[in-house]
């Protein structure tokens, strides 16, 4: 990577409120964490409430040694929290509370700062569902860096006018396949999975079109050529944070500069092993990816 190599992730933060009991968790600060497993210097900024839950959140980064610098701290909305439910796969949705401390994540010059020296900025679709928070990460994307959107739908939080402007300014994008299928349709795509990704590659002039199709692994489509890897078959504890540590793997071995190939090989073994495990940021070593499901 050019720069300094520091990749920012932009977005929320919470507590996934799994049947099990109370896991922290959101798409940015999962893939911070993953891509710090995997030696990439990762950052996350967004907001906690003045509260415990929100120490507790500050506490767990400083524990897994990413930095909270860039994590702020909002005076009267509360930290995020997110009900899980898991269904007879152990597949997961969620009933995400507004308004929340992300929802004002504010621009100021540490976040200027940290952007225009960054290589890269990951950010999603959720985090946009409030203006503040909009507002600032807008203007984080008016930087010379490469844009990664992990696409998050989640109704209703999913409103069309606001993903096709996050599209717009995308390098990378990230999504599964019923997400495809949804934003394809607002685009006046049709035909099968791979024609409308093909479709949606050259309309939005994408430099890589990453798509995950749960167990059944992923395919991307990346200059105009196509990779694919079946997945690994694993016992599902519950589906959360695979997509994000999936994304994660990808991007530090595209980083690393390893093939296409090798890069989505990996990343779907990351995913899959923590499809493995409750939550969303399991401890694992790259060895433990390697050795219990690499082939």
């Amino acid at each position: 990577m050019e720069k300094n190599g520091k990749v920012l992730c932009f977005g929320e933060v919470l507590w996934d409120n799994l049947p099990s009991g109370p896991l922290p968790g959101g798409a940015p600060m999962n893939v911070a964490l993953h891509l710090s497993r995997f030696d990439i210097n990762a950052t996350i900024a967004s907001s906690v409430g003045a509260d415990s839950k929100g120490s507790e959140l500050i506490a767990f980064l400083q524990d897994s040694s990413l930095r909270t610098d860039l994590i702020q701290v909002h005076q009267t909305l509360p930290t995020s929290e997110v009900l899980v439910h898991l269904d007879e796969h152990n597949c997961a949705t969620y009933e995400i509370c507004k308004p929340v401390a992300w929802d004002e994540i504010h621009l100021n010059d540490d976040l200027i700062k940290e952007a225009g020296n960054s290589k890269a900025i990951v950010f999603g679709s959720l985090a946009s569902r409030s203006e503040v928070t909009r507002n600032t990460l807008m203007e984080l994307l008016k930087n010379d860096i490469l844009k990664i959107m992990d696409v998050n739908l989640r109704p209703p939080y999913d409103t069309e006018e606001i993903v096709k402007i996050l599209l717009s300014y995308s390098d990378i994008v990230k999504l599964n396949d019923e997400e495809l299928m949804i934003i394809s349709d607002w685009y006046q795509l049709s035909g099968t999975m791979d024609e409308r990704m093909n479709s949606f590659y050259k309309l939005l002039k994408i430099k890589t079109l990453i798509v995950t199709k749960g167990k059944n692994g992923a395919i991307v489509l990346h200059e105009n050529n196509v990779f694919q890897h079946q997945g690994y078959k694993v016992i599902t504890a519950d589906s959360v944070g695979a997509g994000d540590a999936f994304l994660a793997g990808f991007l530090a071995a595209l980083f690393g500069h390893k093939e296409i190939n090798q890069a989505l090989k990996e990343a779907c073994a990351i995913g899959a092993y923590v499809a493995s495990q409750a939550g969303a940021t399991p401890i694992y070593t790259k060895e433990i990816i390697q050795n219990s499901i690499f082939s």
